[in-house]
């Protein structure tokens, strides 16, 4: 029995590691709003993820239609800065730092 207890503990443990590393992250998108969109936005992070509420970038990421509210408040953004493999964290910066979060970002 206390096999069983030690090997269940253990698995939980490593799936718990897993899910977390495979996860989005607001200071990777925070890297890469500074790396891929500030200029081609011309604003700060805090003004861009400012633009919106925590719940209206909810909304917007639900809905599919961050990467074309990203295109609209910054025009001459390009299509590959907007991949999905880059909307996760995109998202997670927003949020994080959304105008009713209270939070200020660094970038």
């Amino acid at each position: 029995m206390n096999k069983i207890v030690k090997i269940a503990l253990g698995a939980a443990l490593i799936l718990s590691v897993g899910a977390s590393t495979a996860s989005a992250d607001a200071n990777k998108g925070q890297k890469l709003y500074a790396k891929k969109l500030k200029d081609a936005c011309g604003m700060t992070g805090a003004a861009m993820a400012g633009k919106h509420t925590q719940g209206e970038w909810e909304d917007l990421h639900k809905n599919g239609k961050l990467a074309q509210e990203i295109k609209t408040i910054c025009p001459s953004v390009k299509d590959d800065d907007v991949a999905d493999k880059y909307l996760e964290h995109y998202f997670d910066f927003f949020h994080k730092f959304g105008s009713d979060s209270g939070n200020v970002p660094a970038c």
